[in-house]
């Protein structure tokens, strides 16, 4: 056997979990064909591999009935690729979905018959009904207690199900995929609006429910959410848990339908080439769906079909793990120096927050476990970096069960952790949360800095060093043969986490 197929050598790095084994999804949809490598199945997802090819196999279909045979041809060469990938990454399990395209096409069988025998694996070719769904759990999975409407817009199709109770119902299936709707508008994005809101009228859109919210899945709609972010100028692009008013969306979609093209638009050419020609038709979409169902605003979710799809096979326990602190525990375990740390830094953070009266909600509680885990996962960068380099990755990170501003608080306290309150790199998001949310961030950061010099990163030290206050003068208590960690250093970051904290004085006190 020729090795570079057979790969005898094993490719997993010491950066990777210990033990773990990769899983892919395969997902052919009608714009584009795409595989995506996770490290593991588990609540937390994160991609080892991900690449699409733009194939647009629903071109044409509601004419000719078929998939065409040109693109044919380019979707399965791009399934030759992902075959080979799979098996130098040592997938252990792949799952192949077909979506709106295949399950229309007359031709079906003879395509799922050739992608099965590159692929070595069986197809399953989803109903409409089925795809709402997954999509559904994709929402539930990335988007802690969403409850509302989701819709993924494909190629082919729109889906729409409702949420609640992390369950969803009333899955319907649209053929208005912005591939169809190009071609059955003879590409008018204005035309595409009529029909959209002529076949919406008996949907379930009409029970969602004033004031509810809207997810919004699929890569037409995240593209579109990235160009509302660029002309916003919004501080942070990531596009998963984007929220907008549903007015302002509208509003916006209604702008770039008139235009009828994103030729010349502001912030167009940072729109992938093969999307950019068809945001138009996924604006008239979304413009007439938040109108359908007078929703209160739409957030954006990056997770879909494929990440539903690995969360409808997890067992119960296993879909109430919190993903973000799954996350941010594989991060410290991969990052830290000493990940034992981190559980004492929750501890010696919660017993001052308990010390000195400081409420903190359950959500709050979280972001500060959070934190802890992520504390160290920036010791290797350069000094004078390590502030910046752990923003981008926490605030640009594959983390999900976290909204923007959780995501903002994050970054704000692992930026003041390295940099101090003055940071200039935690600044940059301040923006995205509340001037409390910020405060809290400084003041946990200001504590981190407390920690680490008398740790020096390492699990031990820190269970045996309690806090006491008194006529709002805080005392750090020091255990006798520890005596010699207390210094100029010491006290330095003491009196600066004293005016953070908003206290008189804050001393070193020996047992």
């Amino acid at each position: 056997m020729n090795k570079f197929w057979g790969v005898d050598a094993d490719p997993t790095a010491q950066g990777r979990i210990k033990g773990a084994k990769p899983v892919a999804v395969l997902d052919i949809g009608s714009n584009s064909v795409r595989l995506v490598v996770y490290e593991r199945h588990a609540r937390a997802l994160t991609p080892l591999y991900n690449e699409k090819s733009s194939c647009a196999l629903g071109r044409g279909l509601g004419q000719a009935g078929r998939l065409a045979d040109a693109n044919v041809a380019q979707a399965l060469n791009a399934i030759k690729r992902f075959a080979l990938v799979s098996r130098m990454m040592r997938v252990g399990k792949i799952f192949i979905l077909a979506t709106s395209a295949v399950r229309d096409a007359a031709n079906r069988d003879e395509f799922v018959a050739a992608v099965e025998a590159l692929m070595e694996a069986k197809v399953q070719v989803l109903s409409g009904e089925q795809e709402a769904h997954y999509a559904a759990l994709g929402a539930v999975a990335g988007i802690l207690g969403f409850t509302g409407m989701v819709g993924d817009l494909g190629g082919g199709s729109l889906e729409l199900s409702s949420i609640a109770n992390g369950h969803d119902t009333d899955g319907q299936s649209f053929e208005l995929g912005v591939i169809r709707l190009q071609d059955d508008s003879n590409g008018s994005p204005s035309k595409a609006a009529s029909i959209v809101a002529e076949k919406l009228v008996n949907s379930s859109l009409a029970k969602a429910g004033k004031d509810s919210s809207f997810a919004a899945i699929g890569g037409t709609w995240r593209a579109l959410a990235k160009l509302h972010q660029i002309v916003r100028k919004y501080p942070l692009h990531m596009v998963q848990h984007y929220v907008v008013p549903a007015d302002e969306m509208i509003a916006f979609c209604n702008e770039i339908v008139g235009a009828s093209s994103l030729k010349g638009y502001f912030g167009a050419d940072q729109v992938s080439s093969s999307r950019r020609e068809l945001v138009p038709f996924g604006a008239a979409v979304m413009a007439e769906v938040l109108k359908a169902g007078k929703f209160k605003d739409v957030v954006f979710s990056a997770l879909g079909v494929r990440e539903g799809y690995l969360y409808g096979m997890l067992d119960a326990r296993e879909q109430a793990i919190d993903p973000l602190i799954q996350g941010a525990e594989e991060l410290s375990v991969l990052r830290s120096r000493s990940p034992a740390h981190a559980n004492d830094l929750i501890a010696f953070t919660g017993e001052f927050l308990a010390v000195t009266g400081v409420q903190e909600s359950a959500e709050e509680a979280r972001l500060r476990t959070v934190a802890c885990l992520l504390a160290d996962i920036g010791w290797r960068a350069h000094p004078d970096y390590r502030g910046m380099q752990s923003i981008d990755a926490v605030a640009y990170g594959s983390l999900s069960g976290v909204d923007h501003p959780g995501r903002a608080f994050l970054a704000q306290v692992i930026a003041i952790r390295y940099d101090g309150p003055k940071s200039k790199s935690a600044a940059s998001l301040v923006a995205l949360g509340s001037a409390e949310l910020t405060q809290r961030a400084r003041l946990i950061g200001a504590l981190f800095r407390v920690a680490y010099p008398m740790t020096a990163a390492m699990a031990g030290v820190l269970p045996r060093i309690h806090f006491e206050v008194a006529d709002n003068a805080l005392s750090l208590m020091l255990p006798s043969d520890l005596a010699f960690l207390d210094g100029e250093h010491l006290q330095n970051r003491l009196d600066t986490f004293a005016n953070v904290a908003g206290l008189k004085t804050a001393r070193v006190q020996i047992l």
